[in-house]
C-alpha cells in the first residue's frame, strides 16, 4: 500500500509538472475587452478563447519557453512567449492595419487571413456594420468591391456577384451559421427578409465566383456566410431602434420603423442560450411603369395596350368584326384588343415587413470548446417578389432547426428548412381573375365588338369620319360599354372579389400562391491537421440533402401527393505552405449525385507565393471546375404564369402538366372538336420557337430536357501592402457548358410542328400557346471580368478607398435569339468610400458612393434597358460609452435622383434614418 501511495504521488507530481497553466485578458487599444479572441499555442494544434470580458485561461502540456499567438477578426495578430507556469499576460490587439489582415474562414474552411486567401475574398464585420451609410447592414453589403445588389423591394434585395442574376438567384448562396437559408420552393434566398438580425452578426464574408469544391451544387456563382455571435463571448442585453422615413415621387414620404433586441446569457461555462427578436415597416417602393414595352408609344387608349405594371390587360383576343357581323372581309376589319386593366396599386399592400426571431442553445458538456447547439430561426415577412409576375408576398414564414456537434476540429449539423406561402398572391392572376369575377372574357369581348361594329359604320356613314378617326371613336365606345359597371378599387365589390381571389389556389380563378415545400439537410467537415502533426492541413467532409415539394398542384405538378428526392456529395482538401512558409498549395475536390443525373466531380487547384523582403505581396492563381444541378422548379415546375405555361423537364413531368384549351372557331372547322388537351411534353417535342414565329417564318425546334450545368473557372489575383496604399486586385474568366435557362416556345393546338400544314394553320388560327421551357444551351457562353480596390490613409487617419469591377458576357446572341441568359449586370461599375472612425472623440463619419454603368435587364417578368445610375450615402455616428450605446444619423440615395436595377420594380427613392444601438 505504502509502493502504491508513492508510485500515485510520483506520478501526480510529474502531471502536476508537465501541466502549464497561463492566464491573462485581451483587450483592444481603447482597454475594452475583445470577447472570443483566439489563443493558439504556436506550431500546435491547441489553444482557447477569450471569455466575454476577454479573460482566458490556457492550459498545455507543453513546458515554458513556448509562444502564444493571439488572434481576433478586425485585429492584427500578436504573437507573446511564455517564458513559466503560471504566467499571466495581458494582451493589447491592435486594430488590423489592413483589410488584408483581417482572418476569414470561408474561402478554405479554416481560420486564414485575407492576404493569404486562396481565392477572391470580401469581408464584413463588426467595424463595418457600425459604420455603414445603408440603413441595414445587409444593404451595406453593396459597397464591397465585385458585388451587386438589386433591389427587388424594401425588405427584399438580391445579392449576386460575377453576373448572370435575377430575383430568383438561384446562383448564389447564402449560409446563416452554416445553414442555407433558400426558400425550399423558391430556390434563392429572399435577401435578409427572414435572414439575421445585425445585433446578431458578428462577421459577413462573400466568396465571389464558383466555389462547388467545397461548398457543393448551390455555390456555383458565390457564397455569402454570415456567421452570428456566440453566447459564451457577447453576453448581456442588446437593442437598437430606428425611425426615419422613405421617400418616392410615387409614393411620398413615409415613417420607416425598424427595432431589435438581443439576449445572451451563460449560466457556467458549460450552458448558454441567447435569444433575438427584430421588427422592421415600412411602405415598400410603388411600381408605376405604364410603357407598353411590346409597343411603344402606346397609352390606355390603344385597344391591344399592355402597361407593364398594369395587369389584367394581359388577356387579349383577336376580334373579327366582319365575322362577328356577317360583312365582307374588310368592311369594318379585325383588331387585337385586351381586357381593361388594373394598376398595381390597386392590387397591393405596400406594407412592407420583417421580423425575425431565433433561439439558441449552447451546450459545452466537458467545459471545452466541444460544443453541442440548437438553433430554431422563424422569419416572416411582407414584401414584393418579382419573378414570371410580381408576387404579392405577404405573412410569408421561413424556419429552420438545428442540432449542431462541433469543435475546433470538426462539425456535424442536421437541419431542416420549411416555407409557408402564407396569404401570397399572384397579382397579374388577381387582376385577370378579378375581371373574370364580375364578367366572363366571352361575354366582355362580345359586348365590345358589338358597340365597336354599329359605333365604326356609323361614324363613317353619319360621322364623316375617316376609318382612322372612326376606329378610335368605336374603340373608346367599344371599352366603355363592356366596362360598365365594372369593379371599382375601393368599393365593397372590388374588395369582396378580391379577397376571394386572393384566397382561391386555382389559377384558373383565383391567384393565392401556395407552397409548403421543405429540405431537410446534413453535412459534416473534419479537419484532420492535428492528427498528422499539423504537416498540412488536411480535411474531409459531405452533405445529404432531400428535397419534399409541396404545393398542392399550384406551383409544382404534385397535385397527387408531394414529391421527394434527393443529392449527396463528399470532398477532401489538403493546404501545405513550402519554402519557408511563402508558397502555400490549396487542392481540393469534390464529388455529387442528384438522383435524376450522373455524379459530378469538382477540383480545385490554387497556388500561392508571398513575395518581398517584408512578405507585403502575394500572387495566387486558381482553376475549377463546379456545377449547379436544376432546381426544383427547373425539374417540376407545372404554372401558368399568364404571359406563357412553364414546365419542368424532369422526365416524370413532362406527360404530368395536361391543360385544356379552346380551339377557334376556324380551327374547330379543321378539327371538328371545341377543345384540345394539350400535354407538357409538346413543349419539348411539338413546338415551333419563338422568334420564328414572330418574324413570320415558323421553324419547328425540339428543345432537349435539362441536364446540370457546368463551369471551369479560372482566376488570378494580387494582393499587397505598397506604403499607405492596400491593393487587391484579380482577374477571371469563367466557361459555361450546359448552360440552363429558358426556351419559350409556341405549341400548335393541333396538327405536328414542322408539318407544313396543320400546325401551320394552328398559328394563323390564333390556336397555339406559348411555353417556357426549360434546358441547356447548346452555345457556348463565356464570361470575363475583375476587380480592383486600393485603400489608404489620407490625411491623416482618414480612410479613402476606391474600386472598379468589370464584367462581360461572351455569348452569339444572334445565333441563338431565343435563349437567355439573364447575365443581367453593368459592364462598368465604380465605388468609393472616405470616412473617419475618429474625426474627433468617439465622433466617426462615413460617405459611400457608387456608379453603375446601363445594362439589358432580361428576365421573365420584362426585358429592358436600365439606365446608368449614381448614388450617395452618408452617414455620422457618436459613441457614448458610459452608457454603452452609439447613436447614428444617416441616408442612402442622398442626391434624391430615383433609378431602378431592374425592369418592373419600383424606382429606389431616400431613405433617412437615426438609430440607437446599445450594447452593440
Amino acid at each position: 500500500m505504502r509502493r502504491l501511495i508513492i508510485i500515485s504521488l510520483m506520478l501526480f507530481g510529474v502531471i502536476s509538472y508537465a501541466q502549464t497553466t497561463v492566464q491573462g485578458t485581451v483587450v483592444d487599444e481603447n482597454n475594452e475587452p475583445i470577447p472570443g479572441a483566439n489563443v493558439v499555442l504556436v506550431g500546435k494544434a491547441e489553444g482557447t478563447t477569450t471569455d466575454f470580458d476577454g479573460n482566458f485561461t490556457f492550459n498545455t502540456s507543453e513546458q515554458p519557453p513556448f509562444s502564444l499567438r493571439f488572434t481576433s477578426i478586425g485585429f492584427s495578430d500578436l504573437i507573446l512567449q511564455v517564458t513559466s507556469n503560471n504566467q499571466t499576460l495581458s494582451v493589447t490587439l491592435s486594430e488590423a492595419s489592413t483589410l488584408l489582415d483581417e482572418i476569414v474562414i470561408s474561402a478554405s474552411r479554416t481560420p486564414e487571413r485575407i492576404f493569404e486567401s486562396p481565392v477572391s475574398v470580401e469581408r464584413f464585420g463588426l467595424k463595418e456594420i457600425k459604420n455603414t451609410t445603408a440603413e441595414s447592414f445587409y444593404g451595406g453589403l453593396q459597397n464591397l468591391k465585385g458585388v451587386d445588389i438589386n433591389t427587388n423591394s424594401l425588405t427584399f434585395q438580391s445579392i449576386n456577384t460575377r453576373g448572370f442574376a435575377t430575383f430568383a438567384n438561384n446562383r448564389f448562396l447564402q449560409l446563416v451559421d452554416g445553414m442555407d437559408n433558400s426558400a425550399p420552393g423558391l430556390n434563392f434566398v429572399l435577401g435578409n427578409l427572414v435572414g439575421m438580425s445585425e445585433l446578431e452578426v458578428q462577421s459577413v464574408e462573400i466568396l465571389p465566383g464558383a466555389s462547388s469544391a467545397l461548398y457543393g451544387a448551390g455555390a456555383f456563382n458565390g457564397i455569402l456566410f454570415m456567421q452570428s455571435k456566440s453566447p459564451f463571448d457577447f453576453q448581456g442585453i442588446s437593442a437598437y431602434g430606428k425611425t426615419g422615413l422613405t421617400s418616392q415621387d410615387a409614393a411620398g414620404d413615409n415613417n420607416y420603423y425598424d427595432f431589435g433586441i438581443r439576449v445572451a446569457h451563460a449560466f457556467s461555462d458549460k450552458l448558454a442560450v441567447k435569444a433575438n427578436l427584430s421588427f422592421l415597416k415600412g411602405e415598400d417602393w410603388h411600381a408605376v411603369n405604364t410603357t407598353d414595352l411590346g409597343n411603344l408609344g402606346a397609352d390606355r387608349t390603344d385597344p391591344n395596350y399592355n402597361g407593364l405594371n398594369i395587369y389584367g390587360d394581359e388577356v387579349t383576343t383577336l376580334l373579327n368584326f366582319d365575322a362577328a357581323a356577317g360583312l365582307p372581309t374588310g368592311t369594318v376589319g379585325a383588331a387585337n384588343v385586351s381586357r381593361t386593366g388594373y394598376a398595381e396599386s390597386d392590387l397591393v399592400d405596400y406594407d412592407a415587413q420583417s421580423v425575425k426571431t431565433d433561439f439558441s442553445i449552447f451546450y459545452r458538456p466537458f467545459a471545452n470548446d466541444f460544443e453541442i447547439i440548437y438553433n430554431g430561426r422563424v422569419g416572416r415577412g411582407n414584401t414584393i417578389y418579382q419573378g414570371a409576375n410580381r408576387y404579392s408576398v405577404k405573412n410569408f414564414i421561413l424556419q429552420q432547426h438545428k442540432i449542431e456537434f462541433r469543435n475546433k476540429n470538426f462539425f456535424l449539423r442536421g437541419y431542416i428548412t420549411t416555407e409557408n406561402s402564407g396569404d401570397s398572391y399572384d397579382t397579374r392572376f388577381t387582376a385577370i381573375n378579378v375581371n373574370r369575377r364580375w364578367k366572363g372574357d366571352t361575354q366582355w369581348f362580345t359586348e365590345y365588338a358589338q358597340t365597336y361594329i354599329p359605333t365604326f359604320l356609323g361614324g363613317i356613314q353619319q360621322g364623316g369620319l375617316s376609318r382612322e378617326q372612326a376606329s378610335t371613336a368605336a374603340h373608346a365606345a367599344a371599352r366603355q360599354a363592356a366596362d360598365t359597371g365594372r369593379l371599382v378599387p375601393g368599393t365593397p365589390g372590388f374588395q369582396s372579389a378580391f379577397n376571394s381571389v386572393t384566397t382561391d389556389g386555382d389559377l384558373t380563378t383565383g391567384s393565392k400562391f401556395i407552397d409548403n415545400t421543405k429540405f431537410r439537410h446534413a453535412n459534416g467537415n473534419y479537419n484532420l491537421a492535428h492528427l498528422i502533426d499539423d504537416w498540412a492541413d488536411v480535411q474531409i467532409g459531405g452533405s445529404f440533402r432531400e428535397y419534399e415539394l409541396n404545393s398542392g398542384g399550384t406551383i409544382f405538378t404534385d397535385s397527387d401527393g408531394p414529391i421527394k428526392y434527393n443529392e449527396y456529395g463528399a470532398y477532401a482538401q489538403l493546404q501545405k505552405k513550402f519554402f519557408d512558409d511563402r508558397f502555400k498549395f490549396t487542392g481540393s475536390a469534390r464529388y455529387d449525385k442528384n438522383e435524376f443525373f450522373d455524379g459530378f466531380l469538382s477540383p480545385r487547384l490554387s497556388l500561392a507565393y508571398t513575395a518581398g523582403e517584408r512578405r507585403n505581396h502575394n500572387f495566387r492563381v486558381s482553376a475549377q471546375q463546379g456545377f449547379r444541378n436544376p432546381t426544383t422548379q427547373d425539374l417540376f415546375i407545372g404554372l401558368n404564369a399568364g404571359s406563357a405555361i412553364l414546365v419542368g423537364s424532369a422526365p416524370s413531368n413532362l406527360d404530368k402538366d395536361v391543360r385544356t384549351f379552346d380551339v377557334s372557331q376556324s380551327g374547330q372547322d379543321l378539327i371538328g372538336q371545341e377543345t384540345v388537351d394539350i400535354v407538357g411534353r409538346a413543349a419539348y417535342e411539338n413546338a415551333y420557337s419563338l422568334s420564328s414565329v414572330l418574324a413570320g417564318a415558323p421553324e419547328a425546334v425540339n428543345t432537349s430536357i435539362i441536364e446540370p450545368e457546368e463551369i471551369t473557372a479560372f482566376e488570378a489575383g494580387y494582393r499587397g501592402q505598397i506604403g499607405k496604399f492596400t491593393i487587391d486586385l484579380s482577374g477571371y474568366y469563367n466557361r459555361y457548358k450546359n448552360f440552363i435557362a429558358n426556351v419559350t416556345v409556341f405549341v400548335p393546338f393541333y396538327g405536328t410542328a414542322g408539318d407544313g400544314g396543320l400546325s401551320l394553320l394552328a398559328l394563323q388560327n390564333g390556336d397555339r400557346q406559348a411555353y417556357q421551357t426549360y434546358t441547356n444551351s447548346e452555345s457556348d457562353i463565356n464570361s470575363y471580368g475583375g476587380t480592383i480596390g486600393v485603400d489608404t490613409k489620407v490625411l491623416g487617419n482618414f480612410d479613402l478607398g476606391v474600386n472598379y469591377t468589370y464584367a462581360e458576357l461572351d455569348f452569339d446572341e444572334a445565333r441563338f435569339p431565343d435563349f437567355r441568359t439573364n447575365f443581367n449586370t453593368p459592364k462598368h461599375k465604380v465605388k468609393a468610400s472616405f470616412g473617419n472612425t475618429a474625426l474627433f472623440e468617439n465622433f466617426g463619419f462615413n460617405v459611400n458612393y457608387r456608379w453603375s454603368d446601363s445594362f439589358f435587364w432580361e428576365a421573365s417578368f420584362a426585358d429592358g434597358d436600365v439606365p446608368a445610375y449614381t448614388v450617395l450615402d452618408a452617414q455620422i455616428n457618436y459613441s457614448v460609452p458610459s452608457i454603452k450605446s452609439v447613436f447614428k444619423a444617416g441616408g442612402s440615395n442622398l442626391l434624391g435622383d430615383e433609378y431602378f436595377q431592374a425592369v418592373g420594380t419600383g424606382n429606389i427613392g431616400s431613405i433617412y434614418y437615426v438609430s440607437w444601438t446599445i450594447n452593440p
